[in-house]
């Protein structure tokens, strides 16, 4: 089939007919007018509302940055503001602790000072007490020596020492020697 057509191309252009692959002058033309008109409706009326729409976008797009970038600075300020009072509370309250083991050593030692002074007080309590004790011990030692020599010494003389001033002075003569350790007194 490529055989016959392409003679029957060949004789058509030697005959002066139109050549069928070359488009006829007046559509050339008609096309090109259409396409101009098509292209100033275009940039009449599309382009400019392209223009506007890619304009508004992209000044939306710019506000979005600008006050994306104030709300992080907000965020920064805030945050820095944060840390600062969270320091400014640790601060505070290693000061409350540092105080509270400045009361707390202040108190220990008030309570021993309390607690050594009342040792001290019941020390000498009982010293009182063991003195009051010794003097009355002393005392009934006293009589029970004085009773025991006076009976004594009556056996031994052989006559009755119940006078109480008599007594008395034999005690006291007893007691004196027994304490100056003098040797009559062994």
């Amino acid at each position: 089939m490529q055989s016959h057509v392409a003679p029957l191309v060949i004789q058509a252009a030697g005959e002066g007919e139109l050549n069928p692959l070359l488009p006829h002058p007046i559509e050339l033309i008609l096309s090109l007018v259409v396409f101009g008109i098509l292209f100033f409706a275009v940039r009449k009326f599309v382009v400019p509302n392209f223009e506007a729409t890619f304009a508004e976008r992209t000044k939306a797009i710019e506000g979005g940055l600008a006050a994306a970038e104030t709300k992080q600075a907000e965020a920064d300020a805030k945050l820095a503001e944060l840390e600062q009072q969270l320091a400014d509370a640790r601060h505070e309250a290693a000061r409350i602790r540092e105080e509270a083991r400045e009361q707390g050593a202040q108190i220990v030692t008030e309570m021993r000072d309390q607690a050594q002074a009342e040792a001290a007080r019941i020390v000498e309590s009982g010293k009182a007490q063991i003195e009051a004790e010794r003097q009355q011990a002393v005392t009934s030692l006293r009589a029970e020596v004085g009773s025991l020599a006076t009976t004594l010494a009556g056996r031994i003389v052989g006559e009755s020492l119940e006078d109480d001033e008599r007594q008395a002075r034999v005690v006291e003569r007893f007691l004196t020697d027994l304490e100056s350790g003098a040797p009559g007194a062994r």
